[in-house]
């Protein structure tokens, strides 16, 4: 399978799905928590490779397994977003590995005037 972390359009970034998954150890924290942060820091990266950051974020969507992993996650959400306010969705579904417990995906729109 093919495919890009982020593809730039203009001013539009958009972010793959991103898991929890530590490239630096190539493993997958157990914790959501710990996934969830991971999954922050891989997309933190692909913005910067955009010469974009999170205020840029305008949508997100959160992908879980299992839906009673949203609460727990809920205030590392609230460090990364509470000033950003993108427009936002929860969805639970089984993702491509058993080991990850979130997929973040997230579209940003960098505003040139600023």
């Amino acid at each position: 399978m093919a495919y890009s972390r982020a593809v730039v359009d203009g001013d539009w970034i958009h972010v793959s799905g991103t898991t929890g998954f530590d490239y630096q150890t190539m493993r997958v924290p157990e914790d959501v928590v710990d996934q969830t942060e991971q999954a922050f820091r891989n997309i933190i990266a692909a913005l910067n490779e955009a010469d974009a950051t999170l205020a840029d974020v305008i949508r997100v969507r959160y992908i879980l397994p299992d839906p009673e992993d949203f609460p727990t996650i809920w205030p590392v959400l609230q460090r990364y977003f509470a000033e950003v306010r993108p427009a936002a969705t929860m969805l639970s579904c089984r993702l491509a590995d058993p080991r990850m417990k979130i997929e973040i995906e997230v579209t940003g729109h960098r505003n040139p005037s600023t």
